[in-house]
């Protein structure tokens, strides 16, 4: 059996927090001459589309942690304002 092309889809789906997720996908196809590698080619289409969704999430990723964050010392703030209180 001749196979002339490959195609590999990579998807994954990133917990952000507070109920929400990102769900990316990458798919890539490569035409191969009959002397190549094909599994060669499909672990490179692999691991291209997973570096590709990985830095596609990078910027969502970082939003999301600085958010939490941001809420996070809100709400430690909000806290120690009524520990104060109480006092």
């Amino acid at each position: 059996m001749d196979i002339k092309t490959i195609a590999v889809t990579y998807h994954r789906k990133f917990n952000l927090g507070d109920y929400e997720s990102l769900e990316l996908g990458c798919s890539l196809w490569a035409q191969i001459d009959p002397e190549e590698d094909a599994e060669g080619v499909t672990q490179f289409l692999y691991q291209q589309a997973k570096a590709s969704v990985k830095e596609a999430a990078k910027p969502v990723i970082q939003e999301s942690i600085h958010q939490m964050n941001k809420v996070r010392m809100q709400k430690q703030s909000a806290k120690s304002e009524t520990e104060l209180d109480d006092f």
